[in-house]
């Protein structure tokens, strides 16, 4: 318990300080709409990784989808096109299971 004590006083002399004014979204509600769609058992791993600037792999699969098909429509060669569809198969393929395996959760 004396380490909870002792966490309580640096935040209340903290707050005294100010040190919390500056802070982003201050006197905003919290957006709890993605924490909650979320799966429980990803929260907190979600959670630090994007409090790091990390991305869930799904994320950038999905990322990469999306830039594979603009650069399909915005193909002309045939070569090309077929290589970039290929990709383009194999990250939906991709993103698919790691959503099903997601939900399995």
């Amino acid at each position: 318990m004396r380490i909870y004590r002792l966490v309580e006083e640096k935040v209340r002399q903290a707050m005294e300080d100010g040190e919390f004014d500056n802070l982003p979204g201050r006197g905003k509600p919290i957006d709890l709409s993605e924490w909650q769609r979320t799966p429980e058992t990803l929260r907190m791993s979600y959670s630090v990784m994007k409090s790091a600037g990390i991305a869930p792999a799904e994320v950038e699969i999905k990322r990469s989808i999306t830039e594979l098909k603009d650069q399909i429509r915005n193909c002309t060669d045939a070569e090309e096109r077929i290589r970039l569809i290929n990709q383009l198969n194999a990250a939906m393929v991709d993103f698919s299971v790691r959503m099903a395996r997601l939900k399995r959760r």
